[in-house]
């Protein structure tokens, strides 16, 4: 068992707060001075004392105070004091170049940024040659990341302090860091050169395949888009969607290579011998029974063919000599084919579509 402790013994966190806390309430402590008038004595007095003198010895002690704060890291109530330094107007440039640089750096301690560029700012106006003022601004700027400014900072205060080894250690940080960032930068720009030149060679290949795109008011809601086959880098892949009007419900191929075959997709989704899909209550769509339909911008009804692959048919939208431009149209990043069974259900549907397409062009 141990024995009973003597001499001083060490406070825990919580009681020398208490103790800075009631160290707070006694006027001689105080970290400052109430504003308004009081009417304790004690208060009154060091109103009094700390307003007493000229504003030059004011300053003074105003940065002697806040001197003390600040070597405790008491960084807050550092600024306060040097502060009413600064309020206090003197006459004296230095003590006011002092306290600008000192508030400086009471606010790089609280990542003020933006204050210390203010007060190192006017603490150059008052002395050109201020090298504190141009160290804590290139110190701020680092810490924003304005690296260039950070750097010239360093070259000004340098050229009339070539010895400055706390200046020369920022200017060496700002450099790698500048080069650092300036090296992603780029790399960050070539990324996005080359993501615009892929979609403007992207373009240009859907143009000359006879493609209009239609962009949606509100964006693309789909999730695919057209892109070139990564193991045919001239080949188109592009999202598909087979409209079965007869029962108003699609299908969406999100990705057909533009040199396969219609029924070779036809023949994957529809084989004969499988059950027919939910919504085909007549079990009429089966490969081998079924018939596909493009339509261009300009409305015309393009048959595709057995064995046409999307290229070709993509090559057979496009407008007959002296006509206008038309093509197949790429809307939501898809293009759009009607398959329909052969027979009656083929042809009821070709003929309102050609009776709706003649009432819109009266």
């Amino acid at each position: 068992m141990a024995g009973p402790a003597f001499g001083p013994q060490p406070l825990s966190d919580a009681e020398i707060k208490a103790k800075l806390a009631d160290l707070d309430s006694i006027p001689l402590f105080m970290k400052s001075l109430p504003e308004d008038a009081t009417e304790d004595p004690a208060i009154a007095a060091l109103q009094s004392l700390a307003y007493e003198g000229t504003p030059d010895e004011i300053a003074q002690n105003f940065k002697e105070q806040g001197n003390e704060y600040f070597k405790g890291k008491r960084h807050r109530e550092a600024l306060g004091f040097y502060t009413q330094g600064i309020d206090a107007k003197p006459t004296d440039l230095t003590i006011l170049e002092i306290l600008l640089c000192n508030r400086a750096a009471c606010n790089l301690e609280l990542e003020n940024y933006g204050s210390v560029l203010r007060d190192c700012s006017r603490a150059i106006g008052i002395n050109p040659k201020s090298s504190k003022a141009y160290y804590r601004s290139a110190l701020a700027l680092t810490s924003l990341e304005r690296f260039a400014e950070a750097i010239d900072c360093c070259t000004r205060c340098l050229a009339f302090d070539q010895n400055n080894k706390a200046v020369e250690a920022i200017n060496d940080k700002a450099t790698k860091a500048k080069e650092i960032k300036d090296k992603k930068e780029r790399a960050k720009r070539e990324v996005i050169a080359r993501a615009d030149e892929e979609k403007q060679r992207l373009k240009r290949a859907l143009r000359s395949r006879n493609i209009v795109g239609v962009p949606r008011p509100d964006g693309s809601q789909n999730p695919y888009e057209p892109r070139f086959d990564p193991e045919s880098p001239n080949s188109l892949i592009i999202p598909v969607f087979f409209l079965y009007p007869q029962y108003a419900t699609s299908d969406v191929i999100p990705e057909f290579v533009e040199d396969t075959t219609f029924a070779a997709h036809l023949t994957n989704m529809f084989p004969p011998q499988a059950p027919p899909p939910q919504w085909d209550t007549k079990g009429e769509y089966v490969d081998g029974k079924l018939v596909v339909f493009a339509m261009t911008r300009n409305k015309r009804l393009l048959k595709v063919g057995k064995n046409m692959s999307l290229r070709d048919v993509c090559n057979a939208a496009k407008a007959k000599e002296g006509d206008p431009v038309d093509g197949l149209e790429l809307k939501d990043n898809c293009l759009t084919f009607a398959v329909l069974p052969k027979g009656d259900v083929e042809k009821k549907w070709v003929e309102e579509y050609k009776k709706q397409r003649d009432d819109q062009q009266r």
